[in-house]
């Protein structure tokens, strides 16, 4: 993690053609690196960032019982004929190509036919349910018009997770601890106390689905927002007779804009029913599986923190999913200015933080101008004067002015065991 030896670079120059802020941002600062309307390659910063936030969601998704895997990206469109869901008259947004062979697939763009269909192998009895199985994988969506830079792309990592439950009841009880976990998600992202679970459309399926929906100016959704109840309900579904069911008064809601961050359904027992896949209950009796999906973008959720928290002068990360905690940077080549930093970017990186070096040979201005670019949430700058004076420059990337401290004082700040 030194910048001398990072593979990219930060430019000051606005990426041609790139109308989103979070991808205009994120190229200049070298954290993605756009390869189409839609695609993005994600470099050393960039893969951090989207590491850090499937780590968050890993760990509160694994704590409701959920197990990981990872499945194929590329799909058999006999599964998908049987729940009706090939014809591009219903989903209009595949990807499919052909083999060598001439046989045709699909590339992921969901997984509720795969992964029902992969149940069968392993379910029969009601000892074998309920099951919850999720996966972060690559989703390929065909979209007419790729926008909004990572929060609607072609190709983006999403995180699926699916329920398989043998009653109605069961499946309610997971599903609510769904919801409680993603609100936990958020809070760790920063965005917790802006995102609010919200009523929407629930298709064919159930009368609501919930979206999770964070208030911003970049969004693009229209929701009304009760703030008592931390309710929101969707725009498609906001009529008189959907607020009377919920117990909602029109003159309590407040009409906001934000951005879809996730949502979870209800999908009864259509998919599983489709690909023949039942469980036999303590009497021998045939039965159907209830499934549930939840869906929550890792990208799409990058792509909004890093427009939603932006300033002037650029990124500005949550410390739980920045690529460092801090940037340290070297102001000049003098043997006990480097010592110092050296021994410094040691001492942090044994402690377990993650530092972002910058010891290349460049002038203050330019590394502070990268430093807030890339926004990491602490700047400590080590220099001739600081050594002399025997003090260290630490800046917060939220706040204008640095503070000169000493060393333990330093640590202290940074939130590093002494």
């Amino acid at each position: 993690m030194r910048l001398s030896q990072l593979f990219t670079k930060t430019s000051k120059t606005i990426p041609a053609g790139e109308t989103a802020r979070n991808a205009q941002l994120l190229i200049q600062a070298g954290f993605i690196h756009k390869e189409m309307a839609g695609v993005y390659s994600y470099l050393p910063l960039g893969k951090r960032v989207l590491d850090n936030i499937a780590d968050i969601v890993r760990k509160e998704i694994g704590g409701i019982g959920a197990v990981e895997v990872q499945l194929s990206v590329l799909q058999p469109k006999e599964i998908w004929e049987k729940t009706g869901r090939w014809n591009d008259e219903v989903v209009d947004n595949w990807f499919k190509t052909q083999l060598k062979n001439g046989t045709e697939v699909g590339m992921s763009l969901t997984n509720e036919e795969p992964l029902a269909n992969t149940l069968s192998d392993f379910v029969n009895s009601y000892k074998d349910l309920p099951t919850y199985i999720y996966q972060i994988q690559n989703k390929f969506r065909n979209e007419l018009r790729a926008k909004s830079g990572l929060m609607r792309g072609r190709e983006f990592l999403m995180k699926d997770l699916y329920s398989f439950c043998r009653t109605q009841a069961e499946h309610d009880t997971f599903y609510e601890r769904a919801a409680d976990a993603y609100m936990k998600i958020y809070a760790q992202l920063g965005i917790g106390d802006i995102t609010y679970r919200t009523y929407a459309s629930g298709g064919i399926f159930s009368k609501f689905s919930d979206e999770f929906q964070t208030l911003s100016h970049v969004g693009e959704d229209t929701v009304y927002i009760h703030e008592g109840r931390r309710l929101g309900v969707n725009r498609e579904v906001f009529t008189d007779g959907v607020l009377a069911e919920l117990n909602l008064n029109r003159d309590e809601l407040v009409e906001k804009r934000a951005v879809e961050v996730g949502n979870i359904f209800s999908l009864g027992t259509k998919y599983a029913d489709a690909l023949d896949v039942y469980f036999t209950d303590e009497e021998g009796r045939k039965q159907s599986i209830v499934m549930g999906c939840y869906g929550l973008g890792i990208s799409r959720l990058m792509g909004l923190l890093a427009e939603h928290f932006a300033d002037e002068r650029g990124l500005v990360w949550p410390e739980a999913v920045a690529p460092a905690k801090v940037y340290l940077a070297r102001l000049g080549n003098g043997p006990d200015t480097v010592k110092q930093a050296d021994e410094l970017y040691n001492r942090l990186t044994d402690a377990g933080v993650l530092v972002l070096y910058d010891d290349r040979d460049m002038r203050a201005g330019e590394k502070f101008a990268d430093a807030d670019l890339i926004g990491i949430p602490y700047r400590v700058v080590i220099s001739d004067k600081t050594v002399a004076a025997g003090v260290y420059e630490l800046k917060e990337r939220r706040q204008s002015e640095p503070r000169q401290l000493g060393s333990d004082e330093l640590v202290k700040a940074l939130g590093i065991p002494g």
